[in-house]
């Protein structure tokens, strides 16, 4: 069987192109000819592979997803606007009016906001829990749960569940645990072995190659019968284990218009090549800049999954193979010494991103989190001394030179 690097670089093209191009061309185009009436009817119907309109599919968009699909061995990948456009589609494909979704408040903030003040006005239930605590997880599973949905390292908190023992407790009560894997991506964490059952993620992040495009991903690795949810049983009378890419492509994804531009597919489809190699050099430096942040007087602590003082870091090396990400975070005495950090900075951009070529630092309590209360704040475990550094890929020396000179000017 070839390896990641490899099949990331030659994927499984399932048509080739007519002049032999090695790279799948950029189908920049919206609307595409048919040789008759009906057979533009039966691939309206589904009945014919081919590309009608690039809202629904598109060549380019369908070789990314391919790829990603190959690499991740899943069932299907449909390819989407954002990360958040992920998250949103696959609720709303599977929740409705009066459902209950399981989760935890150590989340991104857009994605809390999503559930909290967009999803729960239109009726969704929302539980929110310590993921560590299987005993609560099955009090609050009930008959109308649809799904269970964590990050598999939450940012900025970096806490990083046990997946396995997760999926076990929602396989008693046949409920699909959705994932969001935007920090790791196949390649760290491959999350069908762990019985995972979508996993959904930022595209914009890694898999982009060095933030050249927005994007998402939402992957079902086929290990959940849909036919054990509501929403889905027509789907799955129809179209088998496929029920859920089913009435994503025919419904929900097509009628939201949450589309991946074709550019943006081609872009993600050259990310995918150097993938591993970025992900590698970026976890490399953020274990060394960590280390080292340790030994730093004016820091007060620093969170790390790969650090052995991390309370994560056995179920972290257990779950993603000797890897632990590319984003650390640290606290400063206080809010007033993390902003004369971050304006000392040279070499580190103040930008919100993450798995960008370039280190980013950001202060994510007057930033992302910057709508909710104190309470709320500390609820998500987000505090004003925060800071979150989302390494990139230059030198690692350089890196910490930065680091170092801010510092000594604080």
């Amino acid at each position: 069987m070839k390896g990641f690097s490899t099949k990331a670089v030659h994927g499984k093209t399932l048509r080739k192109d007519p002049h032999g191009a090695l790279r799948y061309p950029l189908y920049d185009s919206v609307a595409f000819e048919h040789e008759s009436a009906r057979d533009i009817q039966l691939a309206f119907e589904g009945r014919k592979p081919a590309h009608t309109y690039s809202r629904i599919t598109n060549p380019t968009i369908e070789d990314f997803e391919q790829r990603v699909n190959l690499l991740a061995d899943s069932l299907s990948v449909i390819a989407v606007s954002s990360g958040m456009a992920s998250i949103s589609n696959i609720i709303l494909a599977i929740a409705e009016t009066g459902s209950n979704i399981i989760t935890t408040k150590f989340l991104f903030g857009n994605t809390y906001s999503l559930l909290e003040t967009t999803l729960k006005p239109w009726g969704l239930e929302v539980s929110y829990i310590n993921m560590e605590d299987t005993d609560r997880l099955r009090r609050s599973i009930n008959a109308k749960t649809r799904a269970i949905f964590l990050e598999i390292i939450t940012n900025p908190q970096l806490q990083v569940p046990n997946i396995k023992e997760i999926t076990r407790v929602a396989g008693e009560y046949s409920v699909p645990v959705i994932v969001d894997g935007t920090l790791t991506t196949p390649y760290i964490f491959k999350s069908k072995d762990y019985g995972v059952s979508v996993e959904v993620l930022s595209s914009t992040k890694y898999i982009s190659g060095g933030a050249t495009s927005v994007g998402g991903l939402i992957i079902d690795n086929g290990t959940f019968d849909w036919e054990k949810c509501p929403k889905l049983e027509d789907s799955v009378k129809k179209y088998g284990e496929f029920a859920l890419v089913s009435k994503l492509k025919r419904e929900v994804y097509r009628n939201l218009g949450a589309c991946l531009s074709p550019h943006n597919a081609y872009l993600q489809t050259l990310g995918l090549e150097t993938l591993s190699l970025r992900i590698d050099k970026s976890c490399s430096n953020t274990l060394q800049i960590s280390e080292y942040l340790e030994t730093c007087e004016k820091v007060r602590s620093v969170n790390y999954p790969g650090l052995k003082s991390s309370r994560y870091h056995e179920i972290a090396k257990a779950q993603f193979k000797g890897k632990f990400g590319g984003i650390l975070t640290f606290e400063l005495e206080n809010k007033d010494m993390c902003y004369a950090f971050m304006d000392g900075l040279k070499l580190i951009k103040r930008a919100t991103n993450l798995n960008d070529n370039k280190t980013l630092i950001l202060h994510p309590a007057s930033t992302i989190y910057c709508e909710y209360s104190p309470k709320e704040k500390k609820e998500m475990g987000v505090s004003e001394s925060m800071l979150r550094l989302a390494v990139g890929i230059e030198d690692v020396e350089d890196i910490i030179e930065d680091i170092n000179l801010s510092l000594a000017g604080i």
